[in-house]
């Protein structure tokens, strides 16, 4: 069904109708869609335009059609129509009759397509919300299942500090919590109606745009016409955080891809998440991971594809904003699906203790820490850091540990230095003197975890 044609003399070839018809995408927004038209209803009815038996008759038929697609909402994108509002008025009219052309009154596909649209973006933020807590409570079992875990730092791939796998995992609970932040702030951006702004000069009818507003559940109607019919912010907001957290989440695959090579062997990943060679029957490869990153730039490349169509968009609206739905919903499901499997990789996630724990004493991670103990000696930083870095060549042609050189070798570096400084270079040692706010210490990691576990559990 078309929803124009009375000043064409021809109807369109075949070509232009598949090359114009959105409704095999666009039909995700059927229930928004009747959702907007119930409001559209009674907004009409407040207006004087339909009568109360009127406004009710067309609020039960697409009750009935929103009951009716609610379950199957797939199976709209294999009909004839020119997007999902000619659906919906085809089907509308197909129940009420002649009533069913009254709804439109007063309102245009334009300010209706980015009701529908700002709908369905607040509906994902909830969804998407909701699995990024979930993966939040996977993070924090795993981090309070090892929580004592000592765990090889990097800075440039390069082992650095003693960490603990606990710390390791917190710092991605800490992304993703910004994540839904940022999500939350969206939301907020998204409170304004857009309906009732028609075409593009707002609609002539006396409608209550807050009224409408809030029955719509949005906090304000929008304040100009012309920006709110070719307003696609949101769909960019969106596409932003999920670029965003998208970037976390393949940070984390890569870290836990490096950590479960054989080169590293620090974690073992469950069967669930990997799978198997056709040709090498010893492989067991990180296949979930290794998707979560590749597409990652599926994700950003949707963002990219949104920011590049509305560039120099003249206002009002223009048919190029149909190109936002297809790369949104993409890039939406991609998110889920990615946020949801890295859940299920953290599900039966296995650290492999003693081998984390060699590499944090193999790598001189504690280099550092005999700095601070010959500053605390009086020596000054810069020295003393010196004098660190030829202990460690020393442990280097002695292929061996700092804390396994001898009294006596380390004093060759320093007269200062006593037996004190075994004490000093223990990795546990060091890490329980990380006892500030964000730092590695039991005492901060217990902290952390209780404000978590309150947040995201109770």
């Amino acid at each position: 069904m078309a929803l124009w044609g009375g000043r064409f003399t021809q109807g369109p070839s075949q070509r232009f109708k598949d090359f114009n018809d959105s409704l095999k995408f666009d039909y995700k927004m059927a229930l928004e869609d009747i959702t907007g038209s119930i409001a559209w209803a009674d907004a009409i009815y407040q207006a004087n335009v339909l009568s109360a038996s009127e406004c009710e008759q067309l609020k039960q038929a697409l009750q009935e059609l929103y009951t009716e697609l609610q379950n199957d909402i797939e199976k709209i994108a294999h009909e004839d129509d020119e997007d999902i509002h000619s659906y919906i008025e085809r089907r509308l009219i197909e129940k009420v009759g002649t009533l069913g052309k009254k709804l439109h009154t007063g309102r245009s596909r334009n300010d209706q397509v980015a009701l529908d649209l700002k709908l369905w973006c607040r509906s994902a933020v909830k969804v998407i919300e909701k699995s990024l807590i979930d993966l939040q409570k996977a993070l924090i079992t795993k981090a309070k299942q090892y929580q004592s875990c000592i765990f090889p730092g990097y800075t440039h791939l390069q082992r650095a500090q003693p960490v603990t796998f606990a710390h390791f995992i917190l710092a991605y609970v800490q992304m993703f919590k910004r994540d839904i932040a940022r999500l939350q702030n969206a939301h907020e951006l998204m409170e304004y109606c857009p309906l009732g702004s028609a075409a593009l000069a707002g609609t002539a009818y006396a409608i209550d745009r807050e009224a409408l507003a809030k029955s719509l559940g949005f906090k304000h109607a929008t304040a100009n016409s012309l920006d709110a019919v070719s307003d696609r912010d949101h769909v960019l907001e969106l596409l932003s955080c999920a670029s965003i957290s998208m970037l976390h989440l393949s940070r984390l695959a890569e870290d836990l891809i490096i950590y479960n090579s054989g080169e590293a062997n620090f974690i073992e990943l469950s069967d669930q998440v990997t799978s198997g060679s056709s040709l090498m029957p010893q492989k067991k490869n990180p296949d979930a991971l290794e998707l979560i990153r590749g597409k990652c730039g599926r994700v950003i490349g949707a963002l990219t594809g949104m920011a590049v169509t509305v560039k120099a968009l003249p206002l009002a609206y223009d048919k190029d904003l149909q190109e936002d739905k297809e790369r949104l919903f993409d890039a939406i499901d991609t998110w889920h699906d990615c946020i949801d499997m890295m859940s299920l990789v953290f599900e039966d996630l296995k650290l492999n203790e003693q081998n984390a724990i060699e590499a944090a004493k193999g790598g001189y991670s504690n280099a550092t820490e005999l700095a601070d103990y010959l500053v605390a000696k009086g020596i000054a930083f810069r020295e003393a850091h010196e004098l660190s870095g030829k202990a460690v060549l020393l442990g280097i042609s002695k292929k061996c540990a700092l804390e396994d050189l001898s009294l006596e070798d380390l004093k060759s570096i320093n007269p200062l230095i006593e037996k004190d400084v075994y004490e000093c270079l223990e990795l546990k040692n060091i890490i329980e003197k990380r006892d500030v706010i964000g730092g590695v210490a039991s005492t901060q990691t217990a902290a952390v975890l209780k404000v978590l576990e309150q947040e995201y559990f109770n």
